[in-house]
């Protein structure tokens, strides 16, 4: 059936002010539940350990100046997840997210076994390389399969429903000191819902622009010269969207890195707030987020990504010094409300953005060197918030301190190019 004929797509699982402002096929929205569902469960997965930071520490004996500087450890994935990625631009998105779908799940279920410290990091580790490429491989889907004029929209809808997950891992958090072994289980059901939804993932296409791809990769003979060859063009041919694209991405993991992690900690420890309360608010503020990145995404399609993108990373390291300023009252939750909603709508917009200015000859392998540099910037940023903890004495002026770098990542976004409304072979040459 051609595409022209093929039925189309009503999004009748998403609000009405949420759908897409055009009608798509209905195979874009079925790609759209799959990888939803994926972002869905991993937005659930990799914010248990922030949430439940203070049981964990109490049950694996972690040091209060390790509580930051053990997520550098677990963001040491992001390197092996780049190579997972090269490969999807020579062996196909749809194989790699099948593969890693199923990494995922088993890991983090071995999670909640985690005996001691170093088992519990390693298994971590191995989770989030699988969690990693999982998530940055959704993106390049997207990227490449939603049409050009709701592009920002898709972002925004993904990011969205990573917020829901977070969310619903803020409501399982909340009964953590009554589920059956604790915070072992949030880990349990992560990684079972993963699972059950890896039996669903088979129905998922590759995507056109890579099948088009595919006779020229086969024409190189070897799989691991197609890898080695799109690095190496991707530096010569695009240097300077690479170097401002990473300039980006490092300053804004250094700056939100160690405040997205420690904020439930510091709720609940300076401002003792109980593991209830940090719930309500989690789930308060996550649907304003969530309407937010809707919003932002249909911003950044009618008034161009750059300005949404900006205006939005300002907005969380302004809001984000201000939580963690020690201030309390009604100033914290709407200080923590805001610079959410900054956080997460820029992330969403910023993977889709760094994926949208390359050919697909480089994409996928763009969106592993976005994780690489995004969470090498996170890593170091908490690596420094334990030596920091200790100088100051407390974890909010630490995460102040890393919040300084914002201005770079502001700067670094005027050097990109515009992509709203534009068609991907019209922001960069296909090779």
């Amino acid at each position: 059936m051609s595409e022209a004929a093929e039925p189309l797509a009503r999004f009748l699982w998403l609000p009405p002010g949420a759908r897409p402002k055009i009608r798509l096929p209905r195979t874009q929205e079925r790609i759209f539940l799959l990888l939803g569902l994926s972002l869905l469960f991993g937005g659930y997965d990799l914010n248990i350990y922030g949430l439940a930071l203070p049981q964990i520490q109490a049950a694996l004996h972690i040091p209060e100046d390790m509580a930051g500087p053990t997520v550098s450890l677990f963001r040491l994935a992001a390197f092996p997840a780049l190579l997972l990625a090269m490969s999807a631009d020579v062996f196909g998105r749809r194989r790699l997210l099948l593969f890693t779908v199923f990494g995922e799940a088993i890991f983090t279920v071995a999670t909640s076994f985690a005996q001691d410290y170093a088992q519990f990091v390693w298994l971590q580790v191995f989770a989030r390389l699988f969690g990693y490429c999982e998530e940055l491989l959704c993106v390049v889907v997207i990227v490449e399969e939603i049409d050009a004029a709701v592009r920002g929209w898709a972002n925004g809808i993904l990011g969205a429903i990573y917020s829901f997950g977070a969310g619903i891992a803020s409501i399982a958090f909340a009964a953590v000191n009554f589920l059956p072994y604790r915070w072992r289980a949030l880990y349990f059901i992560g990684g079972g819902m993963l699972l059950i939804l890896a039996s669903y993932r088979r129905l998922l296409p590759e995507t056109g622009r890579f099948e088009n791809r595919r006779k020229e990769i086969e024409e190189l003979g070897s799989k691991w010269r197609g890898m080695t060859d799109a690095l190496s063009h991707l530096v010569h041919d695009y240097p300077g969207r690479l170097v401002a694209v990473c300039a980006m991405l490092f300053s804004f993991g250094f700056a939100i890195g160690p405040a997205t992690v420690l904020m439930s900690k510091y709720l609940q420890q300076t401002h003792h707030y109980a593991p209830l309360q940090v719930t309500v608010l989690y789930i308060c503020g996550g649907l304003i987020s969530v309407a937010g990145n809707i919003a932002a995404g249909r911003l950044s399609d009618r008034l161009g990504r750059k300005r949404v993108v900006f205006t939005t990373a300002a907005l969380s390291g302004v809001f984000y010094a201000v939580f963690f300023s020690g201030i309390g009252g009604w100033v914290l939750p709407l200080s923590w409300i805001v610079a959410v909603f900054g956080y997460l709508a820029s992330d969403a917009l910023m993977a889709g953005y760094a994926v949208e200015i390359f050919p697909t000859a480089y994409r996928a392998t763009v969106s592993g060197i976005r994780y690489c540099v995004l969470y090498s910037g996170g890593a170091v940023g908490l690596a420094l918030e334990g030596p920091l903890y200790n100088w100051l004495g407390a974890h909010g002026p630490a995460v102040s301190f890393a919040l300084a770098l914002m201005p770079l990542t502001l700067v670094a976004i005027l050097f990109l190019p515009e992509t709203a409304g534009k068609n991907l072979e019209e922001i960069s040459v296909e090779v």
